[in-house]
């Protein structure tokens, strides 16, 4: 019997197989090429552990060893084992004890798989056929194996894999201590290893056969056009929380954690579940999970949406750049958009940060194809009501949202990146797009970077709007979005009144408060509003980053210095939004 194992991305399909008996021994020959589904490939690393199994009637012929590099360039085999016995149950029974006793770590191998085909009970009769994996397409799924291994952590690759990472890093930690290039401030870490998270919040019980509820239900039910049309026929101001994301990419660099996130979701469900949407994925989430924090950005959406099922979901989308920072081609954003459909977002706010219309037209085109609801967002700058402010005038915002809304758009939204959106602009603009769209549903988006937001928003209220962004108290001011607990009771009783408890989010504001405490490393130092912004217009993000960067380099008594430089670089590069 001949088992070849190679280094694999999630799924291995051996295509070619013969059993065949005799008097002395039973051998069986495997001859298996890896067959990858979704465009992947076989994983690739470097091998932290390369251990082989031995014993009587047992050869072993292999080329790896511990601290190889596993490159995609080449073939992917790392060993051959060769099993001899009196029978064929023997052989069996020894290969299958090589597979299992076999260590090797830092890729994902087919061990799984093979261990799969050899305990089914066909194969295990000797007679198969060369359809036999095609005929049993079970045999994949690897997270359902029916074989144990004697320790029953070494049963997941995954786990394994996880573990050995965190030690890995930890150790790498305690010896180098912290990489400069995950930005944070050594300064300000704390030797306290008590977790201050773990008993604020209660237990919300919710079973598996409880029915979807909340906004999610309708959206689902009456899919993007009836869950536009009940948003624009509801008379309440609705909430769309960015504490999952905009909020933390602001303030913290985007370095929230999910496990952090994870553990607030079903309190969150059941507080906000009149909420029009939680902006909890896309923008910078996406690289920081990988690049910094080790995490997989769509294990992060599949555990969150299992966690909060009565709430849409919110991405932010940069049309034909998806979520990375150069220009995709049309079949990538719409598989892109596909699955991340699939995988739990519901609502796609696509946007460009130079309102480039036809880059736009990708990301709406290929939000709407999958089935989500697509939110088409307009970036502001300047200020609709200074007329002396040039080119972003009233007209040309209102000309954007038409060719937006000629789209397909089933919403309009105005991002404002830097918090440049004053009360007396918000009326205007809004009040114009109103009249333009009586039918289409307007979201506000801002930063409260000048100490403003909270009063943008309730202009924008006023002037029509249906939804505004807001974050927890905690999460919220500065270059964040507005307090969501101030918007909750400014409107609380009236016509807007949001339907929301100050109450229901009380503990969930706690809890930020303390989360927010473990981040202090990645804090900008940012310790008050700046209303020079109407100045400088630097975004909400790009301020706290370029902050944080300054001081880094100390050049901390040079930040006004440095404010006044990116004014002057926008107006030589022609005054484009941000």
């Amino acid at each position: 019997m001949i088992c070849m194992v190679g280094c694999m991305s999630a799924r291995v399909v051996p295509l070619r197989m013969a059993v065949g008996h005799s008097n002395l021994f039973s051998t069986l020959r495997q001859f298996m090429i890896l067959h990858f589904y979704d465009n992947s490939a076989p994983d690739t690393g470097t091998l932290s552990v390369y251990r082989h199994s031995a014993g009587c009637g047992i050869r072993m012929d292999g080329i790896g060893y511990s601290g190889l590099t596993i490159t995609p360039y080449y073939d992917s085999m790392l060993v051959k084992y060769t099993a001899r016995g009196s029978d064929f149950p023997e052989t069996l029974a020894r290969m299958k004890r090589v597979l299992q006793e076999c260590r090797i770590r830092g890729v994902m191998t087919n061990i799984p798989f093979l261990l799969n085909v050899l305990t089914h009970p066909e194969f295990e009769t000797g007679i198969v056929t060369t359809s036999f994996i095609d005929d049993h397409p079970e045999l994949k799924k690897i997270s359902s194996s029916r074989w144990n291994f004697a320790s029953s952590r070494q049963s997941d690759q995954r786990k394994v894999g996880r573990l050995e990472r965190s030690l890995r890093y930890f150790a790498n930690l305690a010896v180098n201590g912290h990489p400069p290039e995950l930005g944070a401030d050594p300064t300000k870490l704390s030797t306290s290893h008590a977790d201050t998270t773990k008993s604020i919040l209660p237990n919300v019980e919710r079973s598996a056969s409880d029915a979807v509820g909340g906004m999610r239900k309708i959206l689902l039910e009456e899919g993007p056009e009836g869950y536009a049309k009940f948003v624009r026929n509801n008379k309440q101001l609705m909430i769309t929380d960015t504490t999952w994301r905009d909020a933390h990419q602001s303030l913290l660099a985007t370095r929230m954690r999910t496990s952090d996130i994870v553990r607030c979701a079903p309190f969150t469900n059941a507080a906000l579940s009149q909420a029009f949407s939680l902006e909890m994925w896309g923008g910078a989430t996406f690289d920081v999970a990988m690049r910094f924090l080790n995490e997989c950005p769509w294990e992060r959406l599949e555990k969150l949406r299992e966690q909060v099922p009565d709430i849409p979901f919110q991405m932010l989308l940069r049309g034909a750049n998806a979520v990375g920072y150069t220009n995709y081609p049309d079949n990538v954003v719409y598989e892109f958009c596909k699955q991340a459909h699939k995988s739990g977002i519901d609502i796609f706010r696509v946007f460009d940060s130079l309102n480039y219309v036809e880059n736009m037209e990708l990301g709406i085109k290929a939000a709407a194809a999958s089935g989500g609801f697509v939110e088409a967002a307009m970036s502001y700058t300047g200020d609709v009501s200074d007329p002396s402010r040039g080119k972003y005038n009233l007209e040309y915002y209102l000309d954007l949202a038409k060719q937006l809304v000629d789209l397909g758009a089933h919403s309009l939204a105005i991002k404002d990146m830097a918090g440049l959106l004053t009360p007396r602009a918000a009326q205007m603009l809004v009040g114009a797009l109103r009249e333009q769209h009586p039918d289409t549903v307007i979201h506000v988006h801002t930063h409260d970077t000048a100490g403003a937001g909270v009063a943008s928003m309730l202009a924008a209220a006023e002037a029509g709007a249906d939804v505004v962004d807001a974050a927890f108290d905690a999460m919220s001011g500065l270059t964040s979005q507005p307090s969501l607990g101030a918007l909750i009771a400014n409107v609380r009783g009236t016509e807007k009144d949001t339907g929301m408890s100050l109450s229901d989010i009380g503990p969930l504001n706690t809890y930020w408060e303390n989360v927010r405490q473990l981040y202090a490393p990645f804090e900008s130092g940012q310790l008050s509003g700046s209303s020079d912004v109407y100045v400088h217009e630097i975004p909400g993000g790009q301020y706290t980053n370029l902050l944080y960067q300054s001081r880094q380099l100390g050049l901390t008594e040079k930040w006004p210095q440095i404010k006044k430089k990116y004014a002057e670089a926008n107006i030589i590069l022609g005054d484009i939004p941000k």
